[in-house]
């Protein structure tokens, strides 16, 4: 049950203008499928700029849009400033890592 309501999507490298389209299209398809719950896993992102942070916006929106939800989990020092300093942090849930996240979910199920 768990496996088809939630999808766990783990960027690495940079998550920066390059990437950000494609990153849109694979939320457009979780979208598309049903996926109740996205958690991005930011554990393997080293870097993100302000294009990536727009398409993790926009995810959150679309993913709203469709009565869904989005998740993060492990970021760094660096996006965790980046969040800060535009507030997203109030905006996105974001959880330590994986672990955590499934303790979440598994109370909320309870």
């Amino acid at each position: 049950m768990l496996t088809q309501e939630v999808k766990i999507f783990q960027p690495s490298g940079s998550l920066d203008a390059t990437k950000s389209q494609a990153f849109r299209q694979e939320i457009a398809d979780l979208v598309e499928n049903g996926t109740k719950i996205v958690l991005v896993d930011l554990k393997n992102v080293t870097f993100m700029d302000s294009s990536g942070l727009g398409a993790l916006v926009l995810a959150f929106k679309t993913l709203r849009a469709a009565n869904s939800k989005l998740v993060l989990c492990s970021i760094n020092e660096q996006i965790r400033i980046l969040f800060e300093l535009t507030s997203m942090d109030k905006v996105f849930e974001i959880f330590a890592n994986q672990e955590e996240f499934k303790k979440s979910i598994m109370a909320s199920k309870a």
